[in-house]
């Protein structure tokens, strides 16, 4: 996933054939969003997430502090960055084959619910997705999006919750990374090309080569190729986003093809945390009423039903912070 979040990256054969509709087909269908101050986490999300009817009224202090600019439509255009495949179970369409579901949707819904306001997707690429957000198409971007030093020179962010990434291995393999790259020498390990897991992995393997040791760096492809090739024996890990190694895990338990976690490493490297935000155009005044709207879910014990609906409740944060510390520019 591109954190530099590749949302092709964890696409899986599950989700293949679902080939998102326009934003004008999403926001008609979506009835996820309820009315009477109620919404539906997990509807159409084909049983990735459960669903849950949670109750979220509006707050009309928070409400207060969205720029007129964003609030005269009545609207929240959220940009998604799930084409052509989604990455489940964050964000993919859903089983009517319109309604785009997921955890960072639905998180998407239940601040608009917050701020008053209908939520209104727009599904796109990845680099469409911050294209939306340059040009005001987009007012927030809710899209596993990780909060960077690099990205603040054009982005404001609202923090929700810990980027970690992960190490997949076939399920049998006693291999664990043990937050020691030294562990990586001598093997052949898949990342998703241009993220920033690509990056910390690339810098590990200078490491090792100045020590006289080798890690040999795989691309493939898609997600399912990727997972393919450990079960096949043709690489030893996989190293890319939690919550897709997570997916896979539990999509795959119990049969041949199962695999398992190898261990975690933040995505702002060693010394930093690294954390996922809702992304809005720097200075455009709407991210600290989407940080409060999501400081008040938590309060509300909102944000953890969230969580657990789709099995991320490891990843809590405990507030909400407005361009908090992000991950720098050197990765590691």
């Amino acid at each position: 996933m591109r954190r530099p979040v590749a949302a092709a990256a964890l696409a899986l054969a599950l989700l293949g054939g679902l080939a998102a509709c326009g934003s004008d087909d999403e926001a008609q269908a979506d009835t996820a969003a309820g009315s009477g101050g109620t919404v539906t986490i997990g509807a159409q999300a084909k049983g990735i997430g459960k669903q849950t009817q949670l109750k979220v009224d509006k707050q009309q202090s928070i409400a207060d502090e969205v720029p007129a600019a964003v609030k005269a439509d009545g609207k929240l255009t959220v940009g998604i960055g799930a084409l052509p495949t989604g990455f489940p179970p964050l964000a993919f369409v859903g089983d009517d084959d319109k309604t785009v579901t997921g955890a960072e949707p639905d998180l998407g819904r239940l601040v608009a619910a917050v701020l008053g306001l209908k939520p209104e997707f727009n599904n796109d690429t990845w680099d469409n997705l911050f294209v939306g957000i340059d040009s005001g198409k987009n007012e927030v971007g809710f899209s596993n999006i990780t909060d960077t030093e690099q990205r603040k020179e054009k982005y404001d962010f609202a923090s929700y919750r810990q980027d970690n990434l992960g190490f997949a291995v076939k399920e049998g393999n006693a291999w664990n990374f043990a937050k020691q790259y030294e562990n990586l020498a001598g093997l052949k390990v898949a990342v998703g090309a241009g993220t920033n897991q690509e990056k910390i992995l690339v810098a590990w393997q200078d490491k090792l080569k100045a020590e006289g040791k080798t890690l040999e760096i795989k691309y493939f492809a898609d997600t399912p190729s990727t997972f393919k090739a450990i079960v096949s024996g043709q690489i030893d890990a996989y190293f890319g986003p939690n919550p897709g190694i997570a997916f896979q895990i539990s999509k795959t338990q119990g049969t041949p093809d199962a695999v398992r976690n190898a261990g975690v490493y933040s995505g702002a490297g060693e010394s930093l945390q690294g954390l996922i935000a809702a992304t809005t155009k720097k200075d455009n005044g709407l991210v600290k009423a989407v940080a409060d709207a999501i400081n008040y879910l938590i309060q509300q014990g909102v944000y953890q039903q969230w969580l657990a609906a789709y099995n991320l409740g490891t990843e809590a944060v405990d507030t909400s912070q407005v361009n908090p510390p992000g991950l720098p520019k050197s990765n590691v």
